[in-house]
């Protein structure tokens, strides 16, 4: 059997479909929205999570036949082997009957204001060229006159901040209906410029866009707003009282963004390929919105893909490669030791407990901790485990999602060290080696041990890969990792650059007992005098060879010298 290409990067229900591409079916998305009360829908959830291919798929639903450029085009085809084509007459007579403007804001992501704005005014002017038609039926002419200015770039800014509202006013006029809108990544924009640092330039034209849209809107029949972070309503919804909030705290809609198990097994059947399911739930999996277990889509699909092609194929952090990772650079540089404790626990598979703040502001995230926790939640960077109230306020117990998540936090640590590193003293560190001063060189290392972040529950890779970045950047010192190289060779060398120079030979272990550090440097130097560590060094020349056996147990480090 021929199967289904996978739709990797394909955002549109009509190409999946005439594709014959493999859909992971979310259209009873539809009789939910159907059935809710709310006129404005806002939904929130992590990107790449299926927030553009659901809004795809609401308009070729409900968009009219007439509203493609003004050529008649037909997508019931579309729906009549999708789930909701069972759902019956109360569902399928909205179907193909309204006109639908569909906007996404996600091309904002812009270096300066100048440049998401003109972006911007960019994606309203295609809606305004895509519906163009209804210039031939009746408008007033300074109606017409105004359509054609915002076509032509040539209105007034107020014109595209009022835009979507005016174009409202058009499409309900030559059709005879109110108007669906559908806004896809609503907060790219904000979340962009409050980085970039015109946040509040950036949010006065949001603002104007949104009210115009979804708040003195007569022609508006229901609208859906998608995004990752819900900002507050004081700071752009100003007075929308008719809206409706699912964030991934809601029961609401918990299924139709991201997959969910029954999905992801159903996949991997499909493609032969259920042999890889307990790694694929290892990397991906770890999500609950609301009610529901949901993994990754991005990376499901990007991970089936290259299984299909190659069935060992090693996994991979894709989503890492999608969305913006600074956040999380931004707590690990600014943490202080309370959170660096935190960041720690995460790292070894524990929980932490913060209190809820679905509504805040790009500007809040760096008022407190707490915050920065929110925001990494609300964006995917940390799952809920749990939750409890003490009847004022929702407090959930968080912890990293999965393996794909926690490579995330492990590079941003390394970049963060590497950074660090390259700017701290080491003189007092080699000055202590130089000299046998072994006192000395404790103190300095387990100073500097207790200013970083561990990973991997204080296992010997890491505490090889803190040793070996104090080590490098010496001057007057070559550092060499042989346990990097896979060589067998002492743990670290380090050379003097000069003919005939001084070396050392750092062996290190890992003790899970305080009381067991000296004992256990003791072994280290045993092993460099039984492996002969120092043969080649002194074949090359270096003299005299310093050997020094290091323990690490947890923030400590001892050090003892042959």
């Amino acid at each position: 059997m021929e199967r289904k290409k996978i739709p990797v990067g394909h955002e549109d229900l009509k190409e999946i479909i005439d594709k014959n591409l493999y859909f992971v079916d979310k259209s009873l998305m539809i009789k939910e929205l159907r059935d809710g009360e709310g006129k404005v829908l806002l939904l929130t959830r992590p990107r790449r999570f299926g927030k553009t291919l659901n809004l795809s798929m609401l308009r070729r639903f409900f968009e009219d036949e007439r509203t493609e450029k003004g050529e008649k085009v037909d997508n019931g085809y579309i729906f009549k082997e999708l789930a909701i084509s069972g759902c019956g007459e109360k569902y399928l007579a909205h179907q193909q009957q309204y006109p639908v403007i569909s906007l996404s804001l996600k091309s904002a992501k812009q270096p300066t204001y100048k440049m998401a704005h003109a972006s911007l005014v960019d994606k309203i002017i295609y809606e305004y060229q895509r519906h163009a038609y209804v210039l031939d039926g009746e408008m007033p002419e300074r109606d017409r006159e105004r359509y054609n200015a915002i076509l032509l770039e040539k209105a007034e800014e107020a014109d595209y901040a009022e835009g979507l509202g005016f174009l409202s006013s058009c499409l309900a006029r030559y059709h005879g209906k109110d108007v669906v809108i559908l806004i896809d990544e609503y907060d790219v924009p904000l979340e962009n410029a409050y980085f970039a640092g015109f946040y509040d330039e950036m949010i006065g034209f949001i603002r104007s866009l949104f009210e115009s849209a979804l708040k003195t809107n007569s022609a508006l029949a229901f609208g859906v707003v998608t995004g990752c972070l819900r900002i507050s309503r004081e700071s752009i919804f100003t007075g929308l009282n008719n809206l409706e909030i699912h964030s991934v705290l809601s029961y609401g809609y918990s299924d139709c963004f991201g997959f969910t198990e029954s999905e992801v097994k159903e996949l991997l059947e499909y493609y032969d390929l259920s042999g890889k399911y307990a790694e694929l739930k290892r990397w991906y999996d770890g999500y609950r919105f609301g009610g529901q277990d949901i993994y990754n889509p991005w990376s499901i699909i990007n991970y089936v893909k290259t299984a299909n092609a190659e069935y060992d194929a090693f996994p991979r952090p894709y989503w890492s490669n999608t969305s913006s990772n600074s956040i999380i650079r931004e707590l690990i540089e600014q943490a202080d030791d309370s959170v660096r404790r935190e960041i720690e626990q995460l790292m070894e598979g524990e929980t932490i407990e913060k209190p809820v703040h679905e509504e805040v502001t790009y500007g809040d995230i760096h008022e407190s901790s707490d915050n920065l926790w929110n925001f990494l939640y609300f964006t995917g960077y940390l799952k809920e485990c749990g939750r409890r109230s003490d009847g004022e306020t929702l407090y959930i117990r968080l912890a990293i999602p999965n393996t794909e998540i926690r490579s995330i936090y492990r590079q941003s640590i390394l970049t963060w060290f590497g950074k660090k590193m390259k700017v701290t003293d080491k003189s007092p560190l080699i000055k202590a080696l130089e000299q046998g001063d072994c006192e000395a060189a404790e103190d300095f290392i387990s100073a500097q041990l207790m200013d970083t972040i561990s990973y991997f529950d204080y296992k010997e890779s890491y505490y090889h890969g803190f040793l070996a970045g104090l080590c490098s950047g010496i001057p007057g010192w070559l550092a060499q990792s042989n346990r990097e190289s896979g060589t067998g060779r002492p743990d670290i060398v380090l050379r003097e650059k000069k003919f005939m120079g001084r070396a050392m030979i750092l062996e290190l272990k890992v003790t899970e007992r305080f009381d067991q550090m000296e004992e256990t440097c003791r072994e280290a130097l045993a092993q460099i005098e039984a492996q002969n560590y120092e043969a080649e060094l002194a074949a090359d020349g270096y003299r005299p060879i310093l050997k020094y056996g290091l323990c690490f147990f947890k923030k400590g480090c001892k050090v003892m010298k042959a």
